[in-house]
């Protein structure tokens, strides 16, 4: 019984909702930044003096930050059957731990402890040891809500952006083969092969440019400016479509949230209870005190007009 209130309250903790909501903000903000100083540790660490002169204050700060995490994982995987999206679940607790075992944030989760714990059983190269324990970053995910906005713009537009890679291929082996066709002869040791053409058709896609590679024929500079001027409007369409989704997102967060302040001041006035309720919604939804007490003002302002008949003032039942 005690342990099953213990789960029960790690649940709400980690939720961050009602009474349980400052203590799941100051432990989101604890965790984001033990992340960050992790964060900048590693890349620190890859300075050779800096790792020698602090290599006790580098491990230790990686211990106790694995440490953290590791704990975290654990009480995660542990409450996440009480958690309130779970509360009415036909699933036994063994598969619902198991679905969450596989939920994308649980595995980022898991990828932040595993460097450290593989590093003592196996025997692994250092740099890309250090890559992994970067992947930490991704934790931010979680307690990001402009994160959280990004994914669900990827995810909404992804057959969209699927399609626009597929163009971007497309011309990224037409760009190859005319600059091979054009350079090979002039140009064998930078234009040899299609692969090696690849190359530079991609830094011209992308409008980097490097100059390490470039045409020098009269037609292969005429070919190769085509191909920079295609190549504008190629990176343009995923940056429009991303843009477009993300504004989308916020759109729709600030209708729900809208929504739910309709809802809330039917009765012309907020009770304690919906000023909760609502302050619940607008954390979870990312939105900021500003939009949130805006969208208040203006529902009260309507409502409370709608009330009073604007010819007499009497108050309409």
């Amino acid at each position: 019984m005690i342990l099953h209130r213990l789960r029960n309250y790690t649940a709400r903790v980690f939720e961050g909702n009602g009474k349980y909501r400052r203590i799941g903000r100051a432990l989101d903000v604890f965790l984001m930044s033990l992340i960050m100083v992790n964060v900048v540790a590693i890349v620190l660490e890859s300075v050779g003096p800096l790792a020698k002169q602090y290599h006790h204050e580098f491990l230790m700060i990686e211990l106790i930050s694995v440490g953290i995490f590791t704990l975290e994982y654990v009480l995660r995987l542990w409450s996440c059957v009480d958690k309130s999206v779970h509360k009415e679940s036909p699933l036994t607790n063994s598969k619902i731990r198991i679905k969450y075992f596989f939920s994308p944030l649980a595995l980022i989760d898991l990828i932040a402890i595993l460097p450290t714990i593989l590093m003592v059983f196996v025997s692994v190269d250092l740099r890309f040891l250090r890559v992994l324990r970067l992947m930490r970053i991704f934790k931010l995910t979680r307690y990001s809500r402009a994160m959280q906005l990004l994914l669900n713009s990827f995810k909404e537009e992804s057959s969209s952006l699927l399609a626009a890679f597929f163009i971007m291929a497309v011309v990224l082996i037409i760009a190859s083969c005319g600059i091979y066709l054009i350079e090979h002869d002039v140009q064998p040791d930078k234009f040899g092969s299609i692969p090696a053409a690849m190359w530079w058709a991609m830094v011209t896609l992308t409008t980097v440019g490097y100059g390490d590679v470039v045409p020098v024929t009269p037609l292969g500079r005429l070919f190769g400016g085509a191909i920079t001027l295609v190549s504008m409007g190629m990176v343009a369409i995923p940056t429009g479509l991303l843009a477009s989704s993300f504004s989308e997102q916020l759109r729709k967060r600030r209708q729900v949230f809208t929504d739910a302040v309709h809802e809330a001041v039917e009765d012309g006035h907020l009770s304690p209870v919906e000023e909760e309720h609502l302050e619940n919604l607008r954390y979870k939804l990312g939105l900021s005190q500003q939009e949130a007490n805006k969208a208040i003002h203006n529902e009260l302002k309507n409502r409370n007009r709608n009330l009073y008949c604007r010819h007499c003032g009497k108050r309409q039942d």
